[in-house]
C-alpha cells in the first residue's frame, strides 16, 4: 500500500519534522483525547479518525488512532500554529463499510472537523469517499491500497481521479501485488502458487495484481479459492492446497483469517509458506499462525520504521506517551497523514491573515495537493491522483516468533 525511498527517508525526520502544523475551526473546545499541550485556548481544529477500534482488526486500528493523537499533541506542544489547538474525534468503523459511511456523515456534521485520517480497509474507504467529497472535507488514508480509490475502476486502462478530497500516504496494490510476485518468483524461486482471497475490495484486488505479475514472470497458478472471512475453518481449502502441488500460497486478505489459514494449511501436510500483503503484517498474525507460521512472508508499505533515522523521534515519542497498544504497521503513515492535514490547515490560515476562512474545508482540500514535508516515513507529498509519491515496500518473514525485514525496494515493471 505505501512505500518510501530509503535514502529519502534517512534524512527526513532527524531535524525534527515531527513538528506538525495546525489550525483552527470555531470552537474553544472540541472534546478529544489530544490534550492541550502549549496552545492555551483560541481556535480548535478537530482531526477525525476512522478505523476499526474494536473487533478482529483493532490492533491495527488502535495503532492508527494513537498515532494521530500523538501528531495532534505534538502540534499543540510546539504551538505550531499560534492560537490553534488540535483535537481528535475517533470513531470505530468495526471494519464495516456501512458503519464507515455513517461515521463519515457524523464527522461531516461537526463543523470543527477539517480533515479525517483513515480508514484502514479499502472497502470502508470506498463507502466514505462520496460523503466526504460532497462536503469538501479532506480524507487522508494511511492504509487503503486499492488503486480504484484514486484512479477509478478502470485504472488499468484509463486512470481517472474519482474524488478530489481523497488522498493516501499508502502506496497502492498496483505496486504491492507485483512487488510481492517479483520477490516470490525471483528471490524465493517459487514457481507454483495457490492463490486465495477473502472476496473483499482489498484482498481480491491485491490477489489479482499479484497473480497477473506472477504469471507474467513465468509462474504457474495451480489453484484459486475464495474464502468466507467470517469463518475460521479452512480445512477444505487447506486440503485443496495440499493436493495442488503448490510450493507457495498467496493470500489476499487480513491477519484474522490469514493466521488460522496458514496453520491449517501446514496441518494438512503442505509445508509451504503463506505470503500476504500489509493486511497480514501484524504481531497478531504470528499469534494466530503459531509455530507453523515460521517462514511465512508479508509485504508492507515503506521501510521498517524502527530502522529509519527519520522515525526515531516518532518511535521515542510514541513510547513516552504511554499508549497501551503498539503503533503497528500503519503508525508512521497515520502520523504523517495527520501531519499532512495540519500542514494543509496551516497553509490555509497563513494565506488568510492568520485565521480560518469561512470555506476552510474546501481550501484545505486545495492546499493538500501541494503539501510536501519530511515525515516519519520519508518525503510526504501527493501526485495528481492523490496517491503517495513515495513507493517503498518491504518484505518481512516470520523468524523466531517475530517479523524480520528481509528486503526493501519497489516494483520495477
Amino acid at each position: 500500500m505505501r512505500q518510501r525511498s530509503l535514502i529519502a527517508i534517512t534524512a527526513a525526520l532527524a531535524a525534527g519534522a515531527l513538528t506538525l502544523t495546525a489550525c483552527g475551526s470555531r470552537d474553544d473546545d472540541g472534546g478529544s483525547d489530544s490534550g492541550n499541550g502549549g496552545s492555551g485556548g483560541g481556535t480548535t481544529v478537530v482531526i477525525g479518525v476512522d478505523a476499526p477500534l474494536t473487533g478482529d482488526l483493532s490492533a491495527l486500528g488502535l495503532g492508527i488512532k494513537n498515532s494521530v493523537d500523538l501528531a495532534a499533541k505534538t502540534a499543540n506542544k510546539e504551538n505550531y500554529v499560534e492560537g490553534v489547538k488540535f483535537e481528535i474525534e475517533a470513531l470505530d468503523d468495526q471494519g464495516q463499510p456501512s458503519v464507515g459511511q455513517q461515521n463519515a456523515t457524523q464527522l461531516v456534521a461537526n463543523d470543527d472537523v477539517l480533515g479525517v485520517v483513515g480508514p484502514l480497509n479499502s472497502s470502508v474507504g470506498e463507502s466514505m469517499q462520496k460523503v466526504f467529497d460532497t462536503a469538501k472535507l479532506v480524507e487522508v488514508s494511511p492504509a487503503n491500497t486499492n488503486p480504484a480509490l484514486t484512479q477509478g475502476v478502470d485504472w488499468q486502462t484509463k486512470k481517472v481521479r474519482p474524488y478530489k478530497s481523497y488522498f493516501r500516504t499508502a502506496t497502492t496494490d498496483a505496486i504491492q501485488g507485483p512487488f510481492a510476485a517479483q520477490y516470490v518468483y525471483n528471490d524465493s524461486k517459487k514457481r507454483k502458487v495457490f492463490v486465495i482471497d477473502d472476496k473483499k475490495t482489498y484482498g481480491a484486488g491485491l490477489a489479482k495484481t499479484f497473480t497477473e505479475e506472477f504469471k507474467k514472470l513465468g509462474g504457474q497458478v495451480v489453484g484459486t479459492e475464495h474464502i468466507n472471512p467470517d469463518t475460521k475453518d479452512f480445512n477444505a481449502v487447506a486440503t485443496k492446497v495440499k493436493n495442488s502441488g503448490a510450493d507457495v500460497v498467496y493470500y489476499g486478505g487480513e491477519y484474522p483469517q490469514a493466521g488460522p489459514l496458514s496453520k491449517q494449511i501446514k496441518a494438512a501436510g503442505a509445508k509451504i509458506p503463506l505470503v500476504g500483503g500489509d493486511g497480514i503484517y501484524s504481531a497478531d498474525f504470528i499469534k494466530l499462525a503459531g509455530a507453523s507460521g515460521t517462514g511465512d512472508l508479508a509485504t508492507s508499505v515503506g521501510a521498517p520504521v524502527e530502522e529509519l533515522p527519520s522515525a526515531k523521534e516518532f518511535v521515542a515519542n510514541y513510547k513516552a506517551a504511554g499508549y497501551k497498544e503498539a503503533y503497528e504497521a500503519y503508525g508512521g503513515y497515520s502520523y504523517d497523514s495527520a501531519w499532512a492535514i495540519i500542514e494543509a490547515v496551516k497553509a490555509v490560515v497563513e494565506a488568510n491573515d492568520g485565521k480560518l476562512p469561512d470555506d476552510a474545508r474546501a481550501k484545505v482540500v486545495d492546499a493538500m495537493q501541494d503539501v510536501s514535508f519530511d515525515g516519519v516515513t520519508g518525503k510526504v507529498s501527493f501526485d495528481e491522483f492523490g496517491d503517495a509519491t513515495n513507493k517503498q515496500l518491504t518484505v518481512y518473514a516470520v523468524e523466531n516468533g517475530a517479523w524480520k525485514a528481509v528486503k526493501s525496494g519497489t516494483y520495477t515493471g
